[in-house]
C-alpha cells in the first residue's frame, strides 16, 4: 500500500476510514494535519528545526550541541588525535580560526557527515557561498537616506478590507479559523467562523485561515484586500520559496490569487482585530466541528469580547 492509496483522490483529503483500518490511532491525527497538494507536485526535503523550513549552519549548530546523543568514545587503533587537537590552539592565528580548526579536527562543525544529511556537496558548497556573500552585504556600510528613519505608519483606517486571523494551541483537538469583512464605511457586512482538525503549528492555521477567507470572499464578496496580525504570514505571502515547509500551502494561495487581480495583504495590529481573535479562538476551542458565515455572531456562540 502507498501513501497515495490513503487519500481521497476526489475531495483531495485524507480517507479516515482507511486510516482507521491500517493506521495506529495514535498516528491518526499527525497524518491528518498534513496538507494534500491538488496538482501532484513533487515530495520535497526540508529542515523542521526553523520555522521556515530552510538549513541554516546557526540551526544545525544547534542541533549538533543540543539533540544529538553524544557517542560514546570507543577504544580504537588508529592514532590519537589529542595532540592535533592540542596543536590547534598554539597555531600563530586569531583566536576564532583556533578554534574552527579544533572544531574540525573534533567533528564539532554542523556539516551534512555530522548532521546525517543526504545532499549534494556542490549544492552546499553554493548556499555556504551565497550566505557568506548575504554577511559580506550586511556589514557593509553605507549611508542611508534621512527618511529611511522614519517608520511606515500603522494601519489605523480600515475600509473594505477583510480581517483574518487563526488559532492553535498543542493540546487542542481543532484548529480556529475567523475573518471579519468591512466595508468601504468600515462597517461590518460580513463574518466567518469554522474549525478543523488541528494543523501542524500555528503558523499552518493562519495559512489555512487565509485559504479559507480567500474562499469565502469569491463567493460573498468582491473584496481583495486583507489584513493579518501576523507578520509571518505576509512575509510567506511575498516570498514563498523563502518557506519550503509551507510549500504545498502556498501553492494553493497562489492558485487562489489568479482569481484576485488587486489582491493585497497588509499587517493589522492585534488590538484592531480582535472581533477575528474572538471567532478564530471561539471556533478551536468549539466541541463539535464548527461552520458559520453570518451578518453578526451568533447568539449561541459563547460571550463576545468587548471592543
Amino acid at each position: 500500500m502507498r501513501v497515495s492509496d490513503l487519500i481521497n483522490q476526489d475531495l483531495k483529503e485524507w480517507d479516515v476510514g482507511l486510516l482507521e483500518n491500517y493506521v495506529d490511532p495514535a498516528d491518526i491525527p499527525y497524518i491528518r494535519c498534513q496538507a494534500i497538494s491538488t496538482t501532484h507536485r513533487r515530495d520535497t526535503f526540508y529542515w523542521s528545526f526553523i520555522k521556515n523550513g530552510q538549513y541554516t549552519v546557526k540551526s544545525g549548530y544547534w542541533v549538533a550541541r543540543n539533540l544529538l546523543e553524544d557517542v560514546e568514545e570507543k577504544e580504537v587503533l588508529e592514532p590519537s588525535i589529542a595532540s592535533l587537537q592540542v596543536f590547534a590552539w598554539k597555531i600563530k592565528a586569531p583566536q576564532n580560526i583556533c578554534h574552527l580548526i579544533w572544531k574540525l579536527l573534533t567533528g564539532y562543525v554542523a556539516v551534512t557527515r555530522n548532521l546525517g544529511i543526504d545532499r549534494d556537496p556542490l549544492e552546499l558548497v553554493r548556499y555556504a557561498e551565497s550566505e557568506c556573500q548575504v554577511w559580506f552585504n550586511a556589514n557593509e556600510i553605507t549611508t542611508a537616506p534621512q527618511d529611511l528613519n522614519n517608520e511606515e505608519p500603522q494601519v489605523l483606517s480600515l475600509r473594505n478590507i477583510c480581517m483574518i486571523d487563526g488559532s492553535w494551541t498543542s493540546t487542542a483537538q481543532f484548529s480556529g479559523y475567523g475573518w471579519v469583512w468591512l466595508d468601504y464605511w468600515g462597517n461590518v457586512q460580513l463574518m466567518g467562523t469554522r474549525n478543523h482538525i488541528r494543523r501542524e503549528s500555528a503558523l499552518h492555521s493562519e495559512m489555512e485561515a487565509l485559504r479559507w477567507t480567500m474562499e469565502s470572499m469569491l463567493q460573498h464578496s468582491t473584496c481583495q484586500s486583507f489584513g493579518t496580525d501576523c507578520k509571518d504570514l505576509i512575509a510567506m505571502i511575498n516570498e514563498p520559496h523563502a518557506w519550503p515547509s509551507f510549500a504545498t500551502e502556498l501553492e494553493r494561495i497562489e492558485t487562489l490569487k489568479i482569481c484576485f487581480p488587486d489582491f493585497k495583504i497588509t499587517y493589522i495590529p492585534r488590538a484592531q482585530n480582535q472581533i477575528t481573535d474572538f471567532l478564530a479562538r471561539t471556533a478551536r476551542s468549539f466541541y463539535r466541528v464548527l461552520y458559520f458565515i453570518g451578518c453578526s455572531i451568533p447568539v449561541w456562540l459563547p460571550m463576545q469580547p468587548q471592543v
